[in-house]
């Protein structure tokens, strides 16, 4: 789970589910994504659906102005947004991205997430 994280007022709050619940929602089952996690107001919620050696996938609440700040990671990670819209900044570029669309982030290239308002997506890491 990403550790930079920040609200654009200056408040800090972040909130995760287990990987045993996020697992359990979808084992063997059909599940909406955007309803395994939920908005809560000044926060991030996360719930992290696998933790492998080899990678992740977690979902992630954002709540209005919440946004994840420059950072970088020594893996590849997949953003899709799965409802609203975020701009994803990689490497200094901005990046419009949609509900139903999707964006590499390369290895330790510096990266920052926001939106003009709430979103949801899922981050897919994988490890190599």
């Amino acid at each position: 789970m990403p550790s930079s994280y920040r609200l654009t007022e200056g408040v800090h709050h972040m909130t995760s589910d287990t990987t045993e619940s996020g697992r359990k929602a979808l084992t063997g089952r059909v599940a909406k994504l955007t309803e395994l996690v939920h908005y809560q107001e000044g926060s991030i919620v996360s719930k992290t659906i696998l933790d492998k050696k080899t990678g992740t996938v977690t979902l992630f609440a954002f709540a209005e102005g919440q946004g994840l700040s420059e950072h970088a990671a020594p893996f590849d990670a997949l953003v899709c947004i799965l409802n609203g819209e975020a701009t994803v900044t990689i490497s200094g570029k901005g990046h419009r991205v949609k509900e139903g669309e999707a964006i590499l982030m390369p290895a330790n290239v510096p990266h920052a997430l926001e939106g003009p308002g709430e979103f949801k997506m899922v981050l897919t890491m994988i490890r190599s």
